[in-house]
Protein backbone atom coordinates (compact mmCIF):
# COMPACT_ATOMS: atom_id res chain seq x y z
CA UNK A 1 0.00 0.00 0.00
CA UNK A 2 1.24 4.03 -0.57
CA UNK A 3 1.78 5.27 2.78
CA UNK A 4 -1.43 7.40 3.96
CA UNK A 5 -1.15 10.86 5.05
CA UNK A 6 -4.40 13.65 6.07
CA UNK A 7 -4.44 17.03 4.45
CA UNK A 8 -4.50 19.79 7.56
CA UNK A 9 -3.80 22.33 5.16
CA UNK A 10 -4.80 23.28 1.89
CA UNK A 11 -1.86 25.99 0.88
CA UNK A 12 -2.25 27.35 -2.54
CA UNK A 13 -3.21 26.10 -6.01
CA UNK A 14 -1.39 25.04 -8.80
CA UNK A 15 -3.00 26.03 -11.26
CA UNK A 16 -0.56 25.33 -14.06
CA UNK A 17 -2.22 22.17 -14.72
CA UNK A 18 -5.37 21.54 -16.08
CA UNK A 19 -6.46 19.12 -13.26
CA UNK A 20 -5.60 22.22 -10.68
CA UNK A 21 -3.97 20.40 -8.06
CA UNK A 22 -3.14 22.18 -4.77
CA UNK A 23 0.07 22.39 -2.33
CA UNK A 24 -1.53 20.92 0.82
CA UNK A 25 0.47 20.26 4.08
CA UNK A 26 -0.22 17.28 5.78
CA UNK A 27 -0.43 15.80 9.43
CA UNK A 28 3.17 14.31 9.14
CA UNK A 29 4.65 17.93 8.55
CA UNK A 30 5.20 17.23 4.74
CA UNK A 31 4.13 19.24 2.07
CA UNK A 32 2.15 17.59 -0.91
CA UNK A 33 1.10 18.34 -4.49
CA UNK A 34 -2.29 16.71 -4.57
CA UNK A 35 -4.07 15.59 -7.52
CA UNK A 36 -7.77 15.53 -6.64
CA UNK A 37 -9.90 12.72 -6.95
CA UNK A 38 -12.54 15.22 -7.86
CA UNK A 39 -10.93 17.18 -10.30
CA UNK A 40 -12.81 16.75 -14.28
CA UNK A 41 -10.39 13.87 -15.22
CA UNK A 42 -11.60 11.48 -12.65
CA UNK A 43 -9.89 8.77 -10.95
CA UNK A 44 -8.51 6.62 -14.32
CA UNK A 45 -5.61 10.01 -14.10
CA UNK A 46 -4.59 8.99 -10.57
CA UNK A 47 -4.71 5.35 -11.61
CA UNK A 48 -2.44 6.24 -14.25
CA UNK A 49 0.07 8.22 -11.79
CA UNK A 50 0.66 5.37 -9.65
CA UNK A 51 1.00 2.50 -12.00
CA UNK A 52 3.13 4.86 -14.26
CA UNK A 53 5.21 6.74 -11.45
CA UNK A 54 6.11 3.21 -9.89
CA UNK A 55 7.20 1.70 -12.82
CA UNK A 56 9.48 4.70 -13.37
CA UNK A 57 10.64 4.11 -9.69
CA UNK A 58 11.48 0.53 -10.20
CA UNK A 59 13.19 1.28 -12.89
CA UNK A 60 15.59 4.02 -11.32
CA UNK A 61 14.21 6.81 -12.80
CA UNK A 62 13.62 10.02 -10.11
CA UNK A 63 10.20 9.86 -9.38
CA UNK A 64 8.80 12.14 -6.37
CA UNK A 65 7.37 10.04 -3.25
CA UNK A 66 3.82 9.20 -3.85
CA UNK A 67 1.54 9.25 -0.57
CA UNK A 68 -2.76 8.51 -0.49
CA UNK A 69 -3.77 12.29 1.08
CA UNK A 70 -7.14 12.22 2.61
CA UNK A 71 -8.97 15.03 2.70
CA UNK A 72 -11.84 16.33 5.29
CA UNK A 73 -14.91 18.80 4.74
CA UNK A 74 -13.34 21.04 7.03
CA UNK A 75 -10.54 22.09 4.70
CA UNK A 76 -12.57 22.88 1.65
CA UNK A 77 -15.07 24.52 4.22
CA UNK A 78 -12.29 27.43 4.89
CA UNK A 79 -11.32 27.44 1.43
CA UNK A 80 -11.89 31.37 0.57
CA UNK A 81 -11.83 30.63 -3.64
CA UNK A 82 -15.15 29.26 -4.75
CA UNK A 83 -13.95 27.36 -7.48
CA UNK A 84 -11.26 25.38 -5.29
CA UNK A 85 -13.60 25.10 -2.68
CA UNK A 86 -15.79 23.63 -5.08
CA UNK A 87 -12.83 20.95 -6.19
CA UNK A 88 -12.42 20.18 -2.42
CA UNK A 89 -15.73 19.36 -1.58
CA UNK A 90 -15.92 16.97 -4.46
CA UNK A 91 -12.65 15.81 -3.58
CA UNK A 92 -13.61 14.65 0.10
CA UNK A 93 -11.82 11.14 0.86
CA UNK A 94 -9.02 9.87 -0.75
CA UNK A 95 -6.84 11.56 -2.85
CA UNK A 96 -2.99 11.17 -4.47
CA UNK A 97 -0.69 13.31 -3.24
CA UNK A 98 3.43 13.55 -4.43
CA UNK A 99 5.89 14.56 -2.41
CA UNK A 100 6.79 18.56 -2.77
CA UNK A 101 10.25 18.95 -4.26
CA UNK A 102 11.01 22.70 -2.91
CA UNK A 103 13.12 24.97 -5.04
CA UNK A 104 12.74 22.45 -8.45
CA UNK A 105 13.15 24.29 -11.69
CA UNK A 106 10.90 23.23 -14.81
CA UNK A 107 13.42 21.73 -17.33
CA UNK A 108 14.02 24.41 -20.04
CA UNK A 109 17.00 22.15 -21.79
CA UNK A 110 19.16 24.27 -20.44
CA UNK A 111 21.06 21.51 -18.69
CA UNK A 112 20.24 18.80 -20.72
CA UNK A 113 19.36 15.38 -19.46
CA UNK A 114 22.02 12.37 -19.89
CA UNK A 115 21.75 9.88 -22.29
CA UNK A 116 21.09 7.18 -19.96
CA UNK A 117 18.17 9.11 -18.61
CA UNK A 118 16.73 10.24 -21.59
CA UNK A 119 16.55 6.66 -22.51
CA UNK A 120 15.28 5.62 -19.36
CA UNK A 121 11.92 8.04 -19.69
CA UNK A 122 11.47 8.29 -23.42
CA UNK A 123 11.42 4.45 -22.98
CA UNK A 124 8.76 4.79 -19.94
CA UNK A 125 6.64 7.17 -21.97
CA UNK A 126 6.50 4.67 -25.06
CA UNK A 127 5.45 1.55 -22.70
CA UNK A 128 2.92 3.30 -21.15
CA UNK A 129 1.87 5.71 -23.81
CA UNK A 130 2.53 8.79 -22.19
CA UNK A 131 1.64 11.67 -24.64
CA UNK A 132 2.32 14.42 -22.33
CA UNK A 133 5.66 15.11 -22.16
CA UNK A 134 7.02 17.67 -24.85
CA UNK A 135 8.33 21.43 -25.21
CA UNK A 136 4.70 22.35 -24.63
CA UNK A 137 4.01 20.54 -21.47
CA UNK A 138 7.72 19.23 -20.43
CA UNK A 139 6.67 17.77 -17.05
CA UNK A 140 10.05 17.50 -15.84
CA UNK A 141 11.69 18.82 -12.90
CA UNK A 142 15.73 19.52 -12.19
CA UNK A 143 16.16 19.27 -8.25
CA UNK A 144 19.27 18.31 -6.55
CA UNK A 145 21.45 17.76 -10.09
CA UNK A 146 19.02 15.02 -11.30
CA UNK A 147 15.92 15.33 -13.84
CA UNK A 148 12.63 14.16 -12.26
CA UNK A 149 9.58 12.74 -14.56
CA UNK A 150 6.16 14.23 -13.17
CA UNK A 151 2.44 14.14 -14.32
CA UNK A 152 1.62 10.76 -16.10
CA UNK A 153 -2.37 11.11 -16.05
CA UNK A 154 -2.07 11.06 -19.68
CA UNK A 155 -0.75 7.83 -20.00
CA UNK A 156 -2.24 4.42 -20.02
CA UNK A 157 -5.18 5.73 -22.29
CA UNK A 158 -6.43 2.04 -22.81
CA UNK A 159 -8.73 2.86 -19.30
CA UNK A 160 -10.72 4.78 -20.70
CA UNK A 161 -12.66 3.31 -22.92
CA UNK A 162 -13.45 0.40 -20.68
CA UNK A 163 -16.81 2.11 -19.00
CA UNK A 164 -18.30 0.94 -22.24
CA UNK A 165 -16.48 -2.05 -23.83
CA UNK A 166 -14.40 -5.08 -22.72
CA UNK A 167 -10.82 -4.33 -22.34
CA UNK A 168 -8.18 -5.48 -25.38
CA UNK A 169 -4.71 -5.39 -24.30
CA UNK A 170 -3.81 -6.77 -27.61
CA UNK A 171 -5.21 -3.63 -29.24
CA UNK A 172 -2.64 -1.66 -26.45
CA UNK A 173 0.36 -4.52 -27.53
CA UNK A 174 -0.05 -3.55 -30.97
CA UNK A 175 -0.52 0.63 -30.51
CA UNK A 176 2.68 2.54 -31.96
CA UNK A 177 4.25 5.35 -30.11
CA UNK A 178 5.23 8.94 -31.88
CA UNK A 179 8.50 10.20 -30.05
CA UNK A 180 9.21 12.49 -32.46
CA UNK A 181 7.88 15.58 -30.10
CA UNK A 182 9.06 14.00 -27.19
CA UNK A 183 11.44 16.37 -25.12
CA UNK A 184 14.10 14.16 -24.52
CA UNK A 185 13.92 12.35 -27.85
CA UNK A 186 17.32 14.05 -29.58
CA UNK A 187 19.26 13.06 -26.37
CA UNK A 188 19.04 9.42 -25.91
CA UNK A 189 21.25 7.06 -27.31
CA UNK A 190 19.57 3.72 -27.50
CA UNK A 191 16.46 3.19 -26.26
CA UNK A 192 16.04 -0.42 -27.76
CA UNK A 193 19.02 -1.62 -24.92
CA UNK A 194 17.18 0.16 -22.56
CA UNK A 195 14.00 -2.09 -23.21
CA UNK A 196 16.54 -5.01 -22.66
CA UNK A 197 17.57 -3.48 -18.94
CA UNK A 198 13.76 -2.95 -18.33
CA UNK A 199 12.49 -6.30 -18.74
CA UNK A 200 14.55 -7.98 -16.76
CA UNK A 201 13.57 -5.76 -14.34
CA UNK A 202 9.68 -5.48 -15.08
CA UNK A 203 8.64 -9.23 -14.53
CA UNK A 204 4.85 -10.36 -13.59
CA UNK A 205 5.69 -9.93 -9.52
CA UNK A 206 7.09 -6.40 -10.33
CA UNK A 207 4.37 -5.18 -12.17
CA UNK A 208 1.62 -7.08 -9.91
CA UNK A 209 2.93 -5.10 -7.14
CA UNK A 210 3.07 -1.85 -8.88
CA UNK A 211 -0.74 -2.51 -9.62
CA UNK A 212 -1.73 -3.86 -6.14
CA UNK A 213 -0.59 -0.76 -4.50
CA UNK A 214 -3.70 1.41 -6.36
CA UNK A 215 -6.29 1.58 -3.65
CA UNK A 216 -9.64 -0.16 -4.42
CA UNK A 217 -11.29 2.55 -4.92
CA UNK A 218 -9.45 3.86 -7.28
CA UNK A 219 -10.13 0.93 -9.75
CA UNK A 220 -13.49 1.61 -11.52
CA UNK A 221 -15.70 -1.11 -12.90
CA UNK A 222 -17.01 -0.75 -16.74
CA UNK A 223 -20.50 0.68 -17.16
CA UNK A 224 -22.10 -2.41 -16.78
CA UNK A 225 -20.26 -4.42 -14.92
CA UNK A 226 -20.23 -7.33 -17.18
CA UNK A 227 -16.45 -7.28 -18.23
CA UNK A 228 -15.01 -5.33 -15.06
CA UNK A 229 -17.36 -6.52 -12.03
CA UNK A 230 -14.91 -5.77 -9.34
CA UNK A 231 -11.49 -4.15 -8.14
CA UNK A 232 -9.49 -7.53 -8.83
CA UNK A 233 -10.67 -7.65 -12.16
CA UNK A 234 -9.74 -4.21 -12.93
CA UNK A 235 -6.36 -4.80 -11.85
CA UNK A 236 -5.74 -8.29 -13.67
CA UNK A 237 -7.03 -6.04 -16.55
CA UNK A 238 -4.31 -3.83 -16.11
CA UNK A 239 -1.39 -6.35 -15.75
CA UNK A 240 -2.63 -8.02 -18.88
CA UNK A 241 -2.13 -4.87 -21.11
CA UNK A 242 1.26 -4.10 -19.26
CA UNK A 243 2.46 -7.31 -19.82
CA UNK A 244 1.02 -7.29 -23.03
CA UNK A 245 3.16 -4.85 -24.07
CA UNK A 246 6.05 -5.23 -22.88
CA UNK A 247 6.51 -8.38 -24.68
CA UNK A 248 5.47 -6.38 -27.94
CA UNK A 249 8.33 -4.05 -28.11
CA UNK A 250 8.37 -3.90 -32.34
CA UNK A 251 5.09 -2.26 -31.99
CA UNK A 252 5.87 0.72 -30.08
CA UNK A 253 9.39 1.04 -29.33
CA UNK A 254 11.03 4.15 -30.93
CA UNK A 255 13.23 3.23 -33.57
CA UNK A 256 12.51 -0.30 -33.11
CA UNK A 257 13.74 -3.06 -31.20
CA UNK A 258 17.33 -3.43 -31.54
Amino acid sequence: MLPHVTATRYAVPLREGGSMPGLVEADDLGMYVVKMRGAGQGLKVLVAEVIVGEIGRALGIAVPDLVTVGLSREIARFEADEEVQDLLTASVGLNLGMDYLPGAFGYDGSRPAPADVADAIVWLDAFTANVDRTWSNPNLLLWHDRVWAIDHGAALWFHHGWVRKAPSAERFAAQPFDASTHVLRDLTSDVGAFHGRAVDVLDEGVVRGVVDIVPDEWLESDEDGVHLPSPDAVREAYVEHLLARLASPAAWLPGGRR
